[in-house]
């Protein structure tokens, strides 16, 4: 009888250890939970992937509105047209005729290849966002050579039908020069 006393009081550390552990487990997995429910409903989590959607639309459009071919001009133009909104697409729209004829006369081919882009500020409420995009833009004379140049553009974005498009776009200041 001695000796079922001592397993039974032997065999309550193990279950108070396993009890403690399986505690502590349940706590690690609630905290854990709360911790990914928090991160997933997180604003800057929304304001983080919209700022991406922004900088990606971004980088495209400008790239579009640096490419064209002259032996495809019409849709090189319908596609500047399609990336652009507000004053910008007005004016391309208004120009689209004579820029077309220069660049059938010039028989050039520009292509540009984004280096690196980065949204300068986000209003994700306005619907208004800022950008900074370097580029690299190949010009093909009909002699077929080719000449790089490397700029940077800044660019005005304006969300429309839930969809980020240019509606501004000129050259970044080169460094060393005094702005304000």
């Amino acid at each position: 009888m001695t000796r079922a006393v001592r397993t039974r009081t032997g065999a309550r550390p193990a279950l108070a250890a396993a009890l403690v552990l399986t505690l502590l487990a349940g706590g690690f997995a609630a905290w854990t939970g709360q911790a990914w429910y928090a991160a997933a409903h997180d604003d800057s989590a929304a304001y983080a992937a919209e700022r991406d959607r922004a900088l990606a639309a971004g980088e495209q459009a400008v790239q579009n509105l640096n490419t064209l071919d002259h032996r495809q001009t019409d849709r090189g133009l319908d596609l500047w047209e399609s990336s652009t909104t507000g004053e910008l697409h007005r004016q391309l729209v208004d120009g689209r005729e004579e820029f077309e004829g220069q660049v059938k006369a010039a028989k050039t081919v520009t292509t540009a290849r984004v280096l690196a882009g980065a949204v300068t500020e986000l209003d994700d409420r306005a619907g208004r966002a800022r950008l900074l995009v370097a580029l690299r833009v190949t010009v093909t004379t009909p002699d077929r050579k080719s000449t790089d140049k490397d700029s940077r553009m800044l660019g005005e974005l304006t969300r429309t039908d839930g969809q980020w498009k240019l509606s501004g776009l000129g050259q970044a200041p080169v460094g060393g020069t005094a702005t304000g």
